[in-house]
């Protein structure tokens, strides 16, 4: 093979691969046909991430920088890491009875059963859980069961982050002005 030749042949496999319009790669020699063969099923190779990520060009000197550096979606600086509220407002509660506020859960019922008292109770979202004396709750614990309602303890941080703990009983029959 001449010179003249290998150097058009490269020439037309860099056009092909940077994309030149069509005028340059008429002067390359066209290859022989070749008989078309049935395509094989054969799976092809993983690339390697890296190999498959096209590189990115840095902006031009006029360009607007800001727009073009900024990504997509960046993170508020000032925003916690530890996210402890969901997208609604509400807390990001543990599930289960681990995740249940003494503040607003309701008693739908007390049962006396053969291993000591069960307490019904539902939360805002209208599941319903069975719990028992010493059961920890996000808030506190269960302190007793008895068939007129359920005693909590109640643990709770101040203004000032001191640690405060009060009992809260609930009531499964509500009286007039109290709350459930």
């Amino acid at each position: 093979m001449t010179l003249a030749k290998t150097i058009l042949l490269t020439m037309a496999a860099a056009a092909l691969a940077v994309g030149v319009p069509s005028g340059l790669q008429a002067q390359a020699p066209a290859p022989a046909a070749a008989p078309q063969k049935k395509p094989s099923k054969k799976p092809k190779p993983n690339k390697p991430a890296h190999a498959a990520a096209p590189a990115k060009k840095a902006p031009a000197a006029g360009a607007n920088t800001a727009a073009a550096a900024a990504p997509a979606a960046r993170r508020d600086p000032f925003h916690s890491l530890l996210d402890v509220t969901k997208p609604g407002g509400e807390p990001n509660l543990p599930p289960g009875k681990a995740g249940l506020v003494i503040a607003s859960i309701r008693i739908d019922g007390t049962v006396k059963a053969d291993n000591g008292m069960i307490a019904v109770v539902s939360n805002p979202q209208q599941r319903v859980y069975f719990i028992h004396e010493g059961d920890r709750l996000y808030d506190g614990q269960v302190e007793k069961i008895s068939l007129e309602g359920v005693t909590f303890r109640e643990s709770s941080k101040d203004a000032f982050g001191k640690p405060v703990e009060r009992e809260v009983t609930k009531r499964l029959y509500a009286s007039a002005g109290e709350q459930q």
